[in-house]
């Protein structure tokens, strides 16, 4: 009786750390920008409220959360519902922010709502030292994970430099 408590006991332990490290996981894996104010900077806005849309020009800097657009142009379109953002699209000189990653392509669509940004026109993503490229990068902010497709002429290519261990040269 006594060595079955004990493994009672060790199973309701090992369970409610489990659950508490799934619950943690959970949360801070899965962050809901959609609801977040973004801040926008740039030379020009145009807005247009028929057609739902804003265009915005000239240095954007455009920023949701721990994510941050830099473009030469930004277009924002509204969903039905007033202020909701449907989705963001960047065109000239993208650069995306998140946390130590780096996304840089000549186009980008950012979906807040799916935390799914897209990457097309000879897109890149840098984090450290490593890199990804290839025709289209679809990069799930809220999942850390990446989707990488080739093209006629384009490979996807992967550099991952190998992490050493401490006191040997190259360390990360």
């Amino acid at each position: 009786m006594n060595a079955m408590k004990k493994w009672s006991l060790l199973t309701v332990r090992t369970l409610v750390a489990l659950a508490l490290l799934l619950s943690v996981a959970f949360a801070a894996g899965h962050k809901d920008r959609s609801n977040l104010p973004i801040n926008i900077k740039s030379n020009e806005m145009a807005a247009d409220n028929k057609g739902k849309t804003a265009i915005f020009t000239g240095k954007v800097v455009a920023k949701q959360g721990d994510v941050t657009i830099y473009a030469d142009r930004l277009t924002i379109n509204y969903s039905d519902k007033k202020n909701d953002v449907e989705k963001i699209e960047a065109d000239g000189n993208v650069r995306i922010l998140q946390e130590n990653r780096i996304g840089t392509a000549s186009h980008a669509v950012y979906e807040s709502t799916q935390g799914r940004i897209t990457l097309t026109g000879d897109p890149k993503i840098t984090q450290g030292t490593d890199t990804m490229s290839g025709n289209t990068i679809t990069y799930f902010i809220d999942d850390d994970r990446s989707e990488v497709s080739s093209g006629p002429g384009r490979p996807v290519e992967v550099l991952i430099h190998p992490t050493t261990k401490k006191g040997n040269a190259g360390t990360r």
